[in-house]
């Protein structure tokens, strides 16, 4: 099979996951009834319980075995699994507390801005340069930030928190280097303890709404761990097959889609405000995305014109 073949595979799978995370607002509006602490509780517990029948069903279980005791021996790997499984459920709880109280559009900006605090995050802690055209839509990005923060009369937490939250966890995830499908499962694994307590206690206190309430919100809250899971493996399976300029493109896709599914589906009020921030930060990401395409293209050239110098 040809490498364009397996390139037209691989945005089929990104933009699919894209597509999925993109939407999926609408699965957590059908839980609005139940509080973001128990939905989050169930989204992990059911994301490990799914992510292990992946692993058995895919013959990855020795792998995940072999992989917790190589993380049992190594410190900074086992820390920095533990930083990330933190990280993830804070920006999932976030994410969902957001979306159930009509606060869509600023979560869909904070997924804007995500791929502008991994660059600065880069820049802090690997030492790496930015260029001019990254400079000025950084510059660009603080002034929308800066709008929303005068005009909400508050700093945009919730968008922010989502972006340093999902930008650290990848950030913790460079340090971890191990198959997507047991990363997910040995990331739930970390905070799947705490989240089963909460739910037993909550089950002890007769506030639990899992088998309680209704057996369609038993099925979502069960369903959360596919949810979850599915997205996240086709986008390992897309990103393994294109390259990262074209990835980076491709990610725009969720914040936009719920960005459109709050103004035209939940009603949230988009101001000429909103706009004028939002016009800020689509621009630099426009600069952004251009100028990691032009040095993405000029990393390439570089790379087989060395490779035809070695023939």
């Amino acid at each position: 099979m040809n490498n364009n073949s397996e390139q037209q595979k691989g945005v089929i799978y990104a933009a699919f996951s894209y597509i999925l995370w993109g939407i999926l607002p609408i699965y957590w509006k059908f839980l609005d009834h139940v509080g973001a602490e128990e939905i989050l509780a169930n989204r992990v517990l059911w994301s490990f319980v799914f992510m292990l029948l992946v692993l058995l069903l895919t013959n990855k279980w020795q792998v995940f075995i072999k992989t917790i005791r190589g993380f049992t021996a190594n410190k900074r790997q086992m820390l920095a699994l533990s930083i990330a499984s933190i990280l993830i459920s804070i920006n999932w709880f976030l994410y969902i507390w957001a979306v159930n109280t009509g606060q869509m559009i600023e979560a869909s900006l904070g997924y804007y801005i995500n791929p502008l605090v991994s660059v600065l995050l880069g820049l802090i802690f690997f030492k790496e340069k930015l260029s001019q055209a990254q400079i000025f839509s950084f510059s660009l990005a603080a002034i929308g930030v800066l709008i929303m923060t005068i005009s909400y009369g508050k700093f945009p937490f919730i968008a922010v928190t989502l972006a340093l939250s999902f930008g650290l966890y990848g950030l913790a995830k460079k340090l971890i280097k191990v198959d997507s499908a047991v990363g997910l499962a040995l990331e739930t694994m970390v905070v799947t303890p705490i989240a089963a307590i909460y739910l037993l206690l909550l089950i002890i206190n007769d506030k639990s709404t899992l088998f309680t309430v209704s057996w369609s919100t038993s099925f979502l809250l069960i369903g959360a761990g596919v949810a979850t899971a599915v997205p996240l493996l086709y986008f390992a399976k897309g990103a393994q097959k294109i390259p990262l300029s074209m990835l980076g493109l491709l990610q725009y896709i969720a914040p936009t889609l719920t960005l459109l599914l709050g103004i035209f589906i939940y009603g949230e009020a988009f101001s000429k405000t909103h706009l004028l921030a939002f016009t800020f930060i689509w621009a630099a990401l426009t600069i952004y995305s251009l100028s990691r395409t032009k040095l993405a293209i000029a990393l390439e050239v570089k790379w087989r014109k060395e490779k035809s110098s070695h023939m």
